[in-house]
């Protein structure tokens, strides 16, 4: 009987990984990684190691669950090392938990690795701190992928009312809706909101407004997912450390400057 790792990758910078999910790339026979993580992670691998893509696209989630919860268990059977590679932490949005009751009822051996979530370095790569004794003691994970009118659980008055930070991912469709519900149930329209487009990577963007202006500024930069949207009084903090993007800025004023 093999392992499997099931490995938050981090949220795209590769340096992000932890250690132990690191060893994990180095010692596995069979590599399984999604569509989000850093590509660069993946020549750590083995020589000879299996890398299988098997990323996600929108309405098709079910179908490649089940191929990748057949894929883990056939390798694991037949004595493999297996990495799961997972976008930023396993269990948080990312269906870990799932993949390991797969495992479980089939006896297979496997461990968790956390990873770092993008709802939180996402926002610390934009100089936005989740919490902040003078902006904000609370901070929940929303996940922004629902439909007006369809499926809809989330609680937007506790969320609007009661607590000081959102971190929402997935959620850039439905943004419109989403300003709307917090709204409506109690959240200034002045409120704060930061949009974090391709996070802690190289071509990260941030745009920032308020939950009444921040869907036309979303527009009319053209933001897209993956994108993590930040709404909270921590993001005026921002305006004081914000450093990822100017050191971007700055080595590609350097790189155009030698050349």
């Amino acid at each position: 009987m093999g392992k499997v790792y099931i490995v938050g990758a981090g949220p795209g910078d590769p340096d992000l990984i932890t250690v132990k999910g690191l060893r994990a790339i180095k010692e596995a026979d069979v590599i399984l990684y999604d569509r989000l993580i850093n590509k660069e992670l993946l020549t750590y691998a083995k020589p000879d190691a299996e890398l299988i893509f098997v990323g996600k696209m929108p309405n098709y989630h079910g179908v490649i669950q089940d191929r990748i919860n057949t894929l883990l268990v056939q390798h694991g059977k037949k004595g493999k090392v297996v990495a799961r590679l997972k976008g930023g932490d396993p269990f948080v949005f990312g269906r870990g938990a799932e993949e390991a009751e797969v495992l479980a009822e089939a006896g297979i051996p496997f461990e968790i690795v956390p990873g770092i979530t993008s709802g939180i370095a996402a926002p610390a790569y934009a100089g936005i701190p989740v919490t902040h004794r003078d902006y904000g003691s609370s901070f929940a994970i929303v996940t922004g992928h629902m439909r007006e009118g369809k499926d809809d659980s989330i609680k937007w008055e506790s969320l609007a009312t009661g607590i000081d930070t959102l971190a929402i991912y997935m959620g850039v469709g439905n943004l419109p809706y989403i300003c709307q519900q917090l709204t409506k149930h109690g959240k200034s329209g002045d409120t704060p909101v930061a949009l974090i487009h391709w996070g802690t990577t190289d071509v990260q963007k941030t745009v920032t407004g308020t939950l009444n202006t921040i869907v036309e500024l979303v527009q009319q930069e053209n933001i897209e997912n993956p994108s993590m949207i930040i709404v909270g009084e921590v993001v005026k903090v921002r305006g004081k450390i914000q450093w990822f993007e100017k050191e971007q800025y700055l080595q590609k004023l350097r790189q155009e400057i030698s050349v």
